[in-house]
């Protein structure tokens, strides 16, 4: 079964293995995120609840790059709309990113090029990463005005809150080695080995019992503290939505449309 979902942003096929692949597809962007890949995720999450038979999920993006965060324009144009549909728009952003982190299958996300911002959030929800090598991360939110909050939770986990601590911050960029060594990454290959090293990875998936998969991922998330409780869920939300309507938000979003630098940064 193969499904144009979100307007065509995001492909999603079910093989006769049950496993499931969901592509990002918006290339010539970089498979930025807007509200209709938002949407396209949740689609391809909900045919999974008819899908019992279903063993895997592997998230990919099309093209050079995997995720390069939000489209900054897409971002601009919500902010100025009203408070009620900013937080529309971030919940539906952190739902996605929430039912990924709890669905019970196992994920495996292939990242080559780019992966910023919402797309490290993807990354450090799925239970096993595996880097190109030339991939490149960034949690770039700070950078534009913006805040990684709905993401930051899962980022802690996946990378340490030391490490969070400084690349949030910075916004600086860091490669597969470093993502490898902080935790951020299970495994690095060579670009041209990405599939076929998804593919070993899900081959030794289905291998094992997947109720017993299932009540492992669902248990490890309880036990170590990973699920989100509701009223932090919804205090992210509403912060994530109020700081995109900040004059920050809107400087930060033109600077990179206008391609220079923000007012904020001093002039010599």
């Amino acid at each position: 079964m193969s499904k144009e979902l979100g307007k065509g942003t995001v492909l999603c096929d079910v093989d006769a293995r049950g496993v499931v692949t969901v592509t990002l597809n918006r290339p010539k962007v970089n498979n930025a995120y807007n509200e209709d890949l938002i949407s396209g995720l949740h689609e391809a999450l909900d045919l999974l609840g008819p899908k019992p038979e279903a063993r895997a999920i592997v998230i990919r993006g099309n093209g050079r790059h995997f995720q390069a965060g939000a489209d900054l324009e897409w971002i601009s144009g919500v902010g100025v709309k009203s408070p009620a549909e900013n937080e529309r728009v971030s919940r539906l952003t952190a739902e996605a990113v929430r039912r990924l982190d709890i669905v019970p299958v196992p994920t495996v996300a292939l990242i080559q090029g780019g992966c910023f911002g919402g797309g490290t959030g993807i990354a450090s929800v799925c239970d096993i990463v595996v880097a190109a090598d030339n991939a490149i991360f960034a949690i770039t939110e700070a950078r534009w005005g913006l805040i990684a909050g709905i993401i930051l939770p899962q980022l802690c986990h996946a990378m340490g809150v030391r490490n969070v601590r400084r690349y949030a911050l910075t916004c600086e960029r860091f490669g597969p080695e470093v993502a490898l060594r902080i935790g951020f990454v299970h495994e690095v290959c060579a670009l041209e080995d990405l599939e076929a090293t998804g593919a070993r990875i899900v081959d030794g998936l289905l291998m094992n019992a997947p109720g017993a998969v299932s009540a492992t991922k669902m248990r490890t998330l309880q036990v170590s503290g990973a699920l989100l409780d509701d009223t932090l869920f919804d205090e992210l939300i509403r912060e994530h939505s109020a700081l995109r309507q900040l004059p920050e938000s809107a400087e930060g979003t033109a600077s990179f449309i206008e391609k220079r630098t923000p007012k904020w940064y001093p002039s010599k």
